[in-house]
C-alpha cells in the first residue's frame, strides 16, 4: 500500500507532494513553509526519510534544505544543478528506497528542458510504475517553460521539453498519474490548461508535446510565452545558495504615526484587504494587494526587490495568511505590520483617501464625454483577444515605472476580472490621479455596449 498527498500552494500555482508507505515517506518539491509538510506526514504517521527537488526553482524559495535538516532527511538534488551546499546528487536512472517494507522507490529520470538539468521521479509499487512527478517537465495539457534559464538556451530547452515528454511516455504506463508541481496558474507553465488530474494516457491524446511535431511544437511553444514575473531573477540564486529558514513569527506592530513616517519615507505599505473595502476608506499612499487573490505573485513583482513593507490587514489571522504567503517568494520580514481598519491607522484628524468603483456599464454610460482615459492594465497576451477601442495599454507589472504615460484626466482602469485593476487604481490614486476602478468581468465590456476589437 502507498499513499500521494498533495500539498497546494494556490497562490503561487504549485503543488508539492508527500507520497509513501506505512512507516517512510518522500517530499517532493517542498515549498518554504514546511511546517505544512511536517504536519501532513505526522498526519500520516510517517517519517520523511528522503527530500527530492525535480530543478532548482525559478518561482519560489524552497523548503527543501529545511526540511531536510529538520527531519535528517537524504536532500537529493540534480547532479547537474550548481548549488552551494552539501545535497545527495541525483542522476539519470539512480534508484531511491522510499518504504523497503512496502516495496515503494523512486526511480530519477533526466527530463531538461525546464532547466538544462530537470530531473522527474516515477513512484514505483514493487516495480511497476504507478506515478510520476514531473515538476516542470511534462505538465496538465502543457509543459513548463523553457525560458527562465538563459535566452540564450531557450529554443534548445523548448526542444529538450519536446523529447523529454516523448521519454516519459516512452517509459511508462498509460494509467501512470502524471503529478507536476507547476501549472495550477503558475507562471512556469508555458500555458494555462484546465484541470486537476491526468496520466500518461490522457496526456499522449491532448497535450501539444504529443499532438505535435517537434518544429510546430517549439515554434508555438516560443510564440506563446508570456511574461516572466520580475521577481524569479532572484528565485534560482537564492536556491542555488541554500536559503534561510522561513521567519514566520510577527511583525512588529506599528501606529498610525509610524505608518506616516514609512510612507514619508518611500516605503511601501500594503493594504491586504478585499479590494471593495480598500475602495471605500484605506491610508493614502498605500497600495492595495488583496491577501485573498495572488498576493506573492503581483506583490514580489512589483515592489522594488529589497523594499521594506508594511502590511495592514483586517485581523491578525488575514496578516499571519499574507506573512505565510510572502516568504514564499523571498519577502521575509515586514518591516511593521498593523491590524484593524483605516480608522486606526490614519493620524488624528486625518480622513480615510477614496476613489470609486464601477462596472463596464457605468463605464460605457461615461465614456463619450471627454477627459476619459480607459487604461488596460491587462497583460499583452490577454489584450492581444480584445481589447476596448480606444483604450491605453500599460500592464500592471510595468505601470510603476510609467505613470507618466497616463494621460491627464480621469482615469478608468481595467484588467480581467477586477483584481489587478484595483492593484493599479491604487497606484495611481497614490500618485494623486482620478481614477475608478472597474470592478468587473471583461467579458461584460461588449455586453455593455463598449466597442471590442479583437484581431
Amino acid at each position: 500500500m502507498f499513499f500521494v498527498d498533495t500539498i497546494e500552494v494556490p497562490g503561487l500555482g504549485n503543488r508539492s507532494y508527500l507520497a509513501g508507505g506505512e512507516r517512510t515517506a518522500v517530499a517532493i518539491d517542498p515549498p518554504r513553509d514546511v511546517d505544512r509538510v511536517i504536519a501532513a506526514a505526522a498526519r500520516r504517521g510517517v517519517r520523511i526519510a528522503h527530500v527530492l527537488e525535480t530543478h532548482v526553482h525559478n518561482d519560489y524559495v524552497t523548503g527543501g534544505l529545511e526540511l531536510a535538516r529538520l527531519t535528517g532527511a537524504a536532500y537529493r538534488v540534480p547532479a547537474g544543478a550548481r548549488v552551494s551546499f552539501p545535497r545527495v546528487p541525483v542522476r539519470d536512472g539512480d534508484r531511491t528506497e522510499v518504504d523497503t517494507a512496502a516495496g515503494l522507490a523512486v526511480r530519477a529520470l533526466s527530463t531538461p528542458g525546464h532547466t538544462p538539468h530537470h530531473t522527474s521521479y516515477v513512484l514505483e509499487d514493487n516495480g511497476t510504475a504507478v506515478a510520476v512527478f514531473t515538476g516542470g517537465s511534462l505538465l496538465i495539457g502543457a509543459v513548463g517553460r523553457p525560458d527562465l534559464v538563459e535566452p540564450r538556451l531557450t529554443e534548445r530547452l523548448a526542444r529538450e521539453q519536446h523529447a523529454s515528454a516523448h521519454r516519459l511516455a516512452a517509459e511508462l504506463p498509460d494509467d501512470t498519474s502524471v503529478l507536476p508541481t507547476h501549472g495550477f496558474g503558475s507562471f512556469c507553465s508555458s500555458s494555462q490548461a484546465e484541470g486537476s488530474d491526468t496520466t500518461i494516457g490522457k496526456e499522449k491524446a491532448s497535450n501539444e508535446a504529443f499532438t505535435r511535431d517537434v518544429d510546430t511544437f517549439v515554434a508555438d511553444l516560443l510564440a506563446g510565452l508570456d511574461d516572466i514575473p520580475a521577481y524569479y531573477a532572484h528565485m534560482g540564486p537564492v536556491n542555488a545558495a541554500g536559503p534561510a529558514p522561513a521567519d514566520l513569527t510577527p511583525p512588529a506592530p506599528a501606529d498610525a504615526e509610524e505608518i506616516a513616517d514609512r510612507l514619508a519615507a518611500g516605503e511601501w505599505v500594503v493594504d491586504l484587504r478585499n479590494r471593495v473595502a480598500f475602495a471605500a476608506g484605506h491610508v493614502a499612499g498605500s497600495f492595495n494587494f488583496e491577501a485573498d487573490g495572488k498576493l506573492a505573485t503581483y506583490l514580489a513583482w512589483l515592489i522594488p526587490w529589497g523594499k521594506p513593507v508594511t502590511l495592514l490587514a483586517e485581523s491578525p489571522e488575514q496578516l499571519a495568511a499574507a506573512q505565510r504567503e510572502l516568504v514564499r517568494v523571498g519577502i521575509d520580514r515586514p518591516a511593521a505590520a498593523a491590524t484593524g481598519d483605516p480608522a486606526d491607522w490614519v493620524r488624528e484628524g486625518e480622513e480615510p483617501a477614496s476613489f470609486p468603483r464601477a462596472t463596464f456599464a457605468d463605464l460605457a454610460d461615461r465614456r463619450p464625454a471627454g477627459g476619459v482615459t480607459v487604461l488596460d492594465v491587462r497583460r499583452g497576451s490577454e489584450r492581444s483577444e480584445g481589447r476596448i477601442e480606444g483604450s491605453v495599454h500599460i500592464p500592471i507589472h510595468t505601470l510603476r515605472h510609467r505613470l507618466h504615460e497616463v494621460p491627464g484626466g480621469e482615469v478608468w482602469v481595467h484588467c480581467a476580472s477586477g483584481m489587478r485593476a484595483a492593484i493599479a487604481a491604487s497606484l495611481l490614486d497614490a500618485a494623486g490621479r482620478a481614477v475608478v476602478a472597474v470592478d468587473d468581468s471583461f467579458d461584460a465590456a461588449e455586453q455593455a455596449g463598449l466597442t471590442v476589437r479583437t484581431p
